[in-house]
């Protein structure tokens, strides 16, 4: 299984496999067709109470991640990120991030729950 986070304002590589986009919003200043986003499931993303919650600067990571965790058990999330684990057992998935700091958001709590859950 390959599966790795890109901001989503780097150019598309022939090797991204399924681009998926992994933010509520759409990002800034990118059209849809430079970002050639294959799939959007906004349903796995955090809420939008999380993402203010985090982004006001009240938590730490940590906290953060175990939210976003628990907003994944929902049916809804967890039936989208059982699709995406499935889009990479037959190929290369890039999660597509507008977060200045990939390592420190969402999408590196998504990576590291496709990883383990492949395991």
């Amino acid at each position: 299984m390959s599966v790795r986070v890109r901001r989503v304002y780097e150019s598309p590589q022939p090797d991204d496999g399924v681009r998926v986009l992994v933010d509520r919003l759409w990002p800034r200043g990118i059209s849809k067709e430079s970002a050639r986003v294959d799939e959007w499931p906004k349903a796995m993303t955090p809420s939008t109470e999380l993402r203010r919650w985090y982004h006001a600067g009240e938590g730490s990571y940590e906290e953060f991640a175990g939210r976003y965790e628990s907003e994944l058990d929902a049916p809804e999330a967890a039936e989208l990120l059982d699709h995406v684990r499935e889009l990479a057992a037959k190929g290369t998935v890039t999660l597509l991030t507008a977060a200045k700091e990939p390592e420190t958001s969402h999408a590196a709590v998504l990576l590291r729950l496709l990883e383990e859950r492949s395991a």
